[in-house]
């Protein structure tokens, strides 16, 4: 098994530095727009191939461009749509739902957007057809999406080694709370609700 992962891991390294940083950065925005694809292993990839602070970096600026991709398409082109394709006593089931993810508060959006296994997919979806601020979203994102990239490129890179070593999930829960202080910061600091 160990001969298959290294072989898969050495020719997609391969091919991504052949091609350079743009396979790595259009990888993980496709991801962002097509949940089935697997974001750890191109995360992973990019760490692997560019090194971890440049594959780090590439994999978090491309996550937030995905994100952000995704719940524009969704604020403009879906949004309307969706609220007419639902049935008439559904709506305000529907309306009470939208009402919740729009209220949200910012420290919960960006814990939420932060678990490495949270369905980033249907986050950006629901975000993008609520009333959640695009500046609130986006500062979430943001904040979210490093300690994200971070935990995948990290397991990634160091798989064996994490499933043995407990540090590394202290090292996790840390990140998450450094996220949910840092979150509490930016949302007074820039009065985000």
């Amino acid at each position: 098994m160990k001969e298959i992962v290294d072989t898969f891991v050495t020719h997609s390294t391969e091919i991504i530095t052949g091609i350079g940083p743009i396979a790595g950065i259009l990888l993980i925005i496709l991801e962002s727009i097509l949940p089935m694809l697997p974001l750890s292993v191109f995360i992973t990839l990019n760490m692997v191939s560019f090194g971890p602070l440049f594959g780090f970096l590439i994999s978090w600026i491309s996550t937030i461009i995905g994100c952000m991709l995704s719940f524009t398409l969704f604020r403009h082109f879906f949004q309307k749509k969706l609220y007419q394709f639902i049935k008439k006593k559904e709506k305000d089931k529907f309306a009470d739902i939208m009402k919740t993810i729009s209220n949200i508060n910012f420290s919960n959006l960006v814990i939420l957007i932060a678990i490495p296994f949270s369905p980033a997919f249907f986050i950006n979806i629901a975000a993008g057809v609520s009333k959640v601020k695009t500046e609130k979203f986006f500062m979430a994102i943001i904040i979210g999406k490093m300690v994200m990239v971070y935990f995948w490129g990290y397991i990634g890179t160091t798989l064996l080694e994490s499933l043995t070593d407990i540090t590394v999930l202290f090292k996790i829960a840390g990140l998450l709370v450094g996220a949910f202080f840092l979150s509490k910061i930016v949302e007074h600091k820039l009065k985000v609700k």
